[in-house]
C-alpha cells in the first residue's frame, strides 16, 4: 500500500481547524455592550454593578494597567434558536496562549450573584440549553486589565510591574460579544478528533494501531460536508466509534487526573489581583462540577480559601458546598504554598498549623497530603514536619526542572534529617498546568522511573499559575482516554484515591535521604534583600511576643494577644508564598511586602514591649532589665529570661593598637585580629588553640563583584559562568579606628558605596562585622568572602529544626550543581577538634569552594555570603537603595557554638527600665536541646505549649523544668493536639530526643 499518512494528518490539521471547529458556533448575534471603568482600585461588586455605562463597540481599546473595567452585555434569544444550545462569547481581547497572564473577567447575574470566570481558554457563558426565542440575556463583567509582564520575549525589563510605573495606555481591544448557538455535536466531534490526532502522532509510524487510527480518521473527514459540518457531524462521529471504543492494554499505565488550578498568590500580579484570580476560577469549577459528575478539583493553599470567604462569601457558599460533596478537594495542609527553603522553624510549623487548622474548622477535614507543586526546592526538615501536621504524602513537580541531573524516582520514600520518611509522588507528566493532550500523556507513560515495580502516575489537571483551572475539553480528554487503546488510561479522582493506591502497589519504594534541591533558581536565595530582611526580622520578633506575652500571661496575669498573634503569623505566613519570599515577584508584590514588614515589626514591637513592661518590675528603681530572647543563656541571663544590670555596667575594652604597615589589630585575650591597610581582615588568630583562621596570603571580609546575566529567569537564577570573571573590592575612601575599638572603612565602586564597621567584642570568640551598602547596581552580584585554612570536605548549613551537610568538593553532578545553597543562621566548617561558623542575621545564599595552595600544599577553603543582586526582570529595579548586614565570623567554634551564634546575633538583648529577675517560664538541661517557641495555647485554655528540637545532631536525655506547677503534660502534634503522655513530674519533664528530632508538649498549669 502507498503510504498517504503525512497527507491525511495534514488534511485532519486544517479541516479541524478552518471548517469543524468554527462550525461549533454556526450561527451568532452581536450583543450590545456598554463599560464602566472604575478609577483606583477594584470596587465591591455592588459598586460596579450600579455605576453608570458607556456605550462601547468590539474593536475598541479598553484597561489601563491594573485597571477594572465593568462590562454589561445585553441581547435577545432570536425566535429561529428556540430550543437550541445558547452560549455567550465574551472575548475581551484573549491571547488564548496566556490563560492567567494577562486580562480575566468574572461573569455576574443581574441579581450580583457569580456565573463564571472568563480568561483566554475559557471565554464561553452557558445562556440557555434549550433557549427560548426572544428571551432577554444581560450579563455583567467585572474585567481585569491586567498587563502582560512574561511576554514572548521574556525576560525584558518592564515599568508594568507596579501600578505608580505602568501608565495609563489602554492593553487590550474587545474582540467579540455575541450571541451563538452551540452545536454539542460539532463539538464532540472536535474532541474525538483532536485524541485521536494526539495520540496517532505519538505512535510509531510502524505501529498498526497507528495506521488503524489513521484510516478511521480519513473515513471520518469523508463524511464531513465542508458546506453542512453541523449536519453531517454525527455521521464523521459514527465513522469514529470503533477506533475509540478499543480499549487500553492490560498493562497500561493509570493516570489520576486531578483537577487543578495552580494559583500563585502572587507573581506578576498583586495580592489584591489574586483575590480575584481565586473567585474566577473558583467560580468555574463549581460550575463544571454542577455540569461533570465525573469531575473532582483540588485546591491548596488556606490562604486562598480564607481570601473568599472574605471577598466573595456568594462564591465561597458554592466551594463550601461541593466541599461537602467531596468533590471540591481541600489539599496540601499549609496556609500559603510557601517556599520551603528560608522560611524558619517556626514559620515552617506554622505553615502547616494554620493551613490544616482552617481546613479543619471550615470543613472538618483533616488534609493528608502535602501539596507543592512549584516550590524553588524542599527542605530536609519537612518529612518531619509533614508527620508531625498529621500528613503521609508529599507531591511536588518541580524538580522535573532541574538543569543538571535526571532526579531517578517518581514514586519514593523521603527521609528527613531525623530519619522521618514519608511518600512522595513526583508527577512524570512534568506539568501541574496538564491539559491531557496526546503529547503530555505519553511523556508521562515514557518518562515514569517506576516501570516494572508501579503503574500509576498522577496528573494536575488545568490551566494554572495565573488561575483558570480545568476545561470541558480537558474532561472530553479524559473521557476517551479512560479505556484507550495505545495510550494511559486516564481517571479524575481524589488525590488521597491516588496516593492510597500508589502506596499499596509500591509500599516498598526506594528511599532519598535529604533534601531535595532543584538545580535551578538558586539566585532566589538572594533576589530582594528587603523582603528577605523583612521575613528574619518578623519571624524573631514572633518568637519574642510569643515568648514574653506567655510569660507575662503566667507571671503576672497579662492578656495574651491570641487574635493579634493569629493575624500577624499569618501575614507573614502569606509573604512567604514561594514567589514573594524569594524575590521573584514584580515590583508591587514586594514594595507592599515591606510595607507589612514595617506594620508587623511595629505591631510585635508593642506586644513585646508591653509585656515585657509587665514583668520588669518598679520602672522608677533606677536599673535596667536585660531581655534574652534566646535559647541560651548569655551576660548571665538565661535563655528566654531577664536580669536587672547596674546603670553604667559595660564589659572592660578590647585593645587597639596600629599595625605594621598601616591598619590596624584588636585583641580580647582570646582572638587577634589584624585589618590591613586595604581594609581587609589578613589575620584572625584563635589564642588558646594558637591557630590562624585565615589562610596564608589570604583576606577575608573581601567584597567580590560578579557579572550577573543568566541565561533566563533573571530574578530567579544565577549560572554558574558568573564566577568566570570577579572583582574584588579592595580600593578605599577612608579606614579608621572609632573610640570604642571599632574599625571603621568606607568603599565605592560603581554607582555604590559601602560602610562596614569591624568589632571584636569583649569576652567572646568572634569578630562582628556591620555592613551598610548603598546599592546602586544593575546586572551584578555582590559577595562577602572568607577563605579559611581549613580541610572539610563538607560545610553544615542550618535549616529548619536542625542542620544539613553539603559536600565542600565537585566529584559528582550532583555535588558540582550545589553551587549555591542555603542556609538559615550559620554555615560550620570543621576539621576533628576546631572549626568555623560564619553567622548572619539576614541573608540565606552561600558558597564554598576549595583549593590547594601551591606553597604548603595546604587546602583554602573559602565561603561566601550573597548579600546582593541586581536582576531587571520582573523588578526593573530590584534592591537599588540602601541595605544594611550583620555578619560574624566564629573562629574555634563547634556546631553547639554556631547554632548559639545564630541565634545571637538574630535576637538581639532588650533592656527595660525596672528591677525585676525573670525566671525562665521553662528551661533545659542541655543546651543541644533548643527551645524553638513557648508561647500559650492556641484554644484559650492556658495552657503552656513548648516546641523545642535536637539541634547538634546526636542524641540527648535532659529535662525540661517549668517555671511553674505542673498538673499534666502531654505529647503533641504541630496542631497541638495531644498524641500521649510526658515522662512528668510536678516540676519538670523528661525528654530523650534522637538527632533533630522535634517536640512539641502541652503544659498545663
Amino acid at each position: 500500500m502507498h503510504s498517504d499518512r503525512a497527507v491525511t494528518e495534514a488534511r485532519l490539521k486544517r479541516v479541524l481547524e478552518e471548517r469543524i471547529r468554527p462550525a461549533v458556533y454556526p450561527e451568532s448575534v452581536p450583543l450590545t455592550v456598554g463599560v464602566w471603568n472604575a478609577p483606583g482600585e477594584p470596587v465591591p461588586v455592588a459598586e460596579g454593578l450600579a455605576a453608570p455605562r458607556t456605550p462601547i463597540e468590539v474593536g475598541a481599546q479598553w484597561g489601563p494597567p491594573w485597571g477594572t473595567s465593568w462590562f454589561t452585555v445585553n441581547g435577545t434569544v432570536p425566535q429561529a434558536w428556540a430550543g437550541r444550545t445558547v452560549e455567550a462569547l465574551l472575548d475581551l481581547g484573549f491571547d488564548e496562549n496566556m490563560p492567567g497572564f494577562q486580562c480575566e473577567g468574572l461573569v455576574y447575574r443581574p441579581d450580583g450573584s457569580p456565573v463564571k470566570g472568563l480568561n483566554p481558554r475559557n471565554q464561553w457563558v452557558r445562556v440557555a440549553a434549550p433557549a427560548v426565542g426572544g428571551e432577554a440575556v444581560e450579563l455583567h463583567i467585572e474585567a481585569a486589565s491586567n498587563p502582560v509582564i512574561l511576554d514572548y520575549h521574556p525576560f525584558l525589563p518592564t515599568e508594568l510591574g507596579d501600578r505608580e510605573t505602568a501608565g495609563s495606555a489602554p492593553r487590550y481591544r474587545l474582540a467579540r460579544m455575541d450571541l451563538a448557538v452551540f452545536d454539542q455535536t460539532v463539538w464532540e466531534l472536535v474532541q474525538d478528533l483532536e485524541v485521536l490526532g494526539e495520540l496517532m502522532a505519538e505512535l510509531s509510524e510502524d505501529s498498526p494501531r497507528r495506521w488503524e487510527i489513521l484510516r478511521a480518521v480519513e473515513r471520518a473527514l469523508d463524511a464531513v460536508d465542508l458546506q453542512d459540518v453541523c449536519g453531517t457531524a454525527g455521521s464523521a462521529r459514527g465513522r469514529l466509534a470503533g477506533v475509540l471504543a478499543a480499549p487500553a492494554h492490560a498493562s497500561a499505565h493509570r493516570i489520576s487526573a486531578v483537577g487543578h488550578a495552580h494559583i500563585d498568590s502572587a507573581w506578576l500580579w498583586p495580592l489584591r489581583e489574586t483575590v480575584r484570580k481565586v473567585a474566577r476560577t473558583t467560580a468555574n469549577m463549581t460550575a463544571l462540577l454542577e455540569d461533570e459528575p465525573e469531575f473532582v478539583y483540588a485546591m491548596s493553599q488556606a490562604q486562598q480559601f480564607a481570601w473568599i470567604k472574605e471577598h466573595r462569601p456568594e462564591v465561597y457558599a458554592r466551594v463550601k458546598k461541593a466541599v461537602a460533596d467531596g468533590r471540591f478537594v481541600p489539599v496540601g495542609g499549609m496556609w500559603v504554598e510557601s517556599d520551603t527553603n528560608m522560611p524558619g522553624s517556626e514559620a515552617l510549623a506554622r505553615q502547616f498549623v494554620h493551613g490544616k487548622r482552617f481546613f479543619l474548622e471550615e470543613f472538618g477535614i483533616e488534609t493528608e497530603e502535602v501539596w507543592l507543586p512549584d516550590t524553588f526546592g524542599y527542605s530536609a526538615a519537612l518529612p518531619q514536619l509533614v508527620r508531625q501536621a498529621g500528613a503521609k504524602w508529599f507531591l511536588t513537580q518541580k524538580i522535573s526542572w532541574s538543569q543538571t541531573n535526571k532526579f531517578p524516582h517518581h514514586t519514593f520514600w523521603w527521609e528527613g534529617l531525623d530519619g522521618t520518611r514519608v511518600f512522595t509522588h513526583f508527577p512524570p507528566i512534568d506539568t501541574y498546568n496538564a491539559q491531557l493532550s496526546g503529547k503530555e500523556v505519553a511523556h508521562a507513560v515514557r518518562n515514569f522511573q517506576e516501570k516494572g515495580a508501579a503503574t500509576r502516575s498522577l496528573a494536575p489537571t488545568g490551566w494554572g499559575d495565573g488561575g483558570g483551572g480545568t476545561t470541558r475539553e480537558m474532561l472530553a480528554r479524559a473521557r476517551r482516554l479512560a479505556d484507550l487503546e495505545g495510550s494511559a488510561r486516564v481517571a479524575f479522582e481524589k488525590p488521597s484515591a491516588f496516593f492510597e493506591r500508589a502506596h499499596a502497589e509500591y509500599p516498598h519504594a526506594p528511599v532519598w535521604v535529604g533534601e531535595l534541591y532543584l538545580e535551578l533558581h538558586r539566585a532566589t536565595l538572594t533576589s530582594q534583600a528587603k523582603t528577605k530582611q523583612g521575613n528574619r526580622r518578623s519571624e524573631h520578633l514572633l518568637r519574642e511576643a510569643e515568648l514574653w506575652a506567655a510569660t507575662a500571661a503566667v507571671r503576672a496575669g497579662f492578656r495574651y494577644p491570641y487574635e493579634e498573634l493569629d493575624r500577624l503569623w499569618k501575614t507573614v505566613l502569606l509573604l512567604q508564598f514561594h514567589d514573594i519570599l524569594p524575590g521573584s515577584s514584580i515590583a508591587w508584590v514586594h514594595r507592599e511586602a515591606e510595607e507589612r514588614y514595617v506594620a508587623v515589626a511595629e505591631e510585635l514591637t508593642g506586644i513585646i514591649g508591653a509585656a515585657q513592661s509587665a514583668l520588669a518590675g518598679d520602672a522608677e528603681a533606677g536599673t535596667t532589665v536585660v531581655f534574652n530572647a534566646a535559647p541560651h543563656a548569655r551576660g548571665g541571663v538565661p535563655g528566654g529570661g531577664a536580669a536587672p544590670v547596674e546603670p553604667g555596667t559595660r564589659a572592660a575594652p578590647v585593645s587597639a593598637a596600629p599595625r605594621e604597615g598601616l591598619g590596624f589589630v584588636l585583641e580580647n585575650g582570646l582572638l587577634r585580629v589584624e585589618i590591613d591597610a586595604r581594609g581587609l581582615i589578613v589575620s584572625v588568630y584563635d589564642l588558646a588553640a594558637e591557630r590562624e583562621t585565615l589562610a596564608p596570603g589570604a583576606a577575608a571580609n573581601l567584597l567580590q563583584l560578579h557579572p550577573d546575566f543568566p541565561n533566563m529567569w533573571d530574578a530567579w537564577d544565577v549560572d554558574h559562568f558568573y564566577r568566570n570573571t570577579v572583582t574584588d573590592l579592595t580600593d578605599l575612601e577612608s579606614l579608621e579606628l572609632l573610640e570604642d575599638g571599632v574599625v571603621r572603612l568606607v568603599r565605592s565602586f560603581g554607582s555604590s558605596r559601602v560602610e562596614q564597621r569591624i568589632a571584636l567584642p569583649a569576652g567572646e570568640r568572634r569578630v562582628d562585622i556591620d555592613t551598610e551598602v548603598d546599592w546602586h547596581e544593575t546586572e551584578k552580584f555582590l559577595k562577602a568572602a572568607f577563605p579559611l585554612d581549613l580541610h572539610a570536605d563538607r560545610v553544615a548549613a542550618e535549616t529548619q529544626f536542625g542542620h544539613l551537610y553539603r559536600p565542600t568538593h565537585t566529584n559528582t553532578s550532583w555535588d558540582a550543581a550545589k553551587f549555591e545553597a542555603c542556609a538559615h543562621r550559620f554555615v560550620h566548617l570543621e576539621e576533628p577538634g576546631w572549626g568555623v561558623a560564619l553567622v548572619n542575621d539576614s541573608t540565606y545564599g552561600y558558597d564554598v569552594t576549595r583549593t590547594v595552595r601551591e606553597a604548603d600544599t595546604g587546602t583554602t577553603t573559602t565561603v561566601r555570603l550573597s548579600l546582593l543582586r541586581a536582576p531587571r526582570f520582573p523588578d526593573p529595579r530590584t534592591d537599588q537603595g540602601a541595605h544594611r548586614f550583620r555578619y560574624a565570623l566564629a573562629p574555634g567554634a563547634t556546631v553547639g557554638d554556631a547554632v548559639r551564634e545564630g541565634y545571637r546575633i538574630n535576637l538581639p538583648e532588650r533592656r527595660v527600665p525596672g528591677d525585676a529577675v525573670v525566671e525562665p517560664l521553662v528551661a533545659v538541661g542541655d543546651d543541644a536541646v533548643v527551645l524553638s517557641a513557648v508561647k500559650l495555647a492556641d484554644d484559650g485554655s492556658g495552657d503552656v505549649v513548648v516546641r523545642l528540637y535536637e539541634s547538634r545532631g546526636g542524641r540527648v536525655r535532659t529535662r525540661l523544668s517549668a517555671g511553674f506547677p505542673l498538673a499534666s503534660a502531654s505529647v503533641c502534634d504541630l496542631l497541638e493536639r495531644p498524641t500521649g503522655p510526658a515522662d512528668h513530674d510536678a516540676e519538670s519533664v523528661r525528654l530523650e530526643l534522637r538527632p533533630h528530632q522535634i517536640v512539641t508538649l502541652r503544659l498545663t498549669r
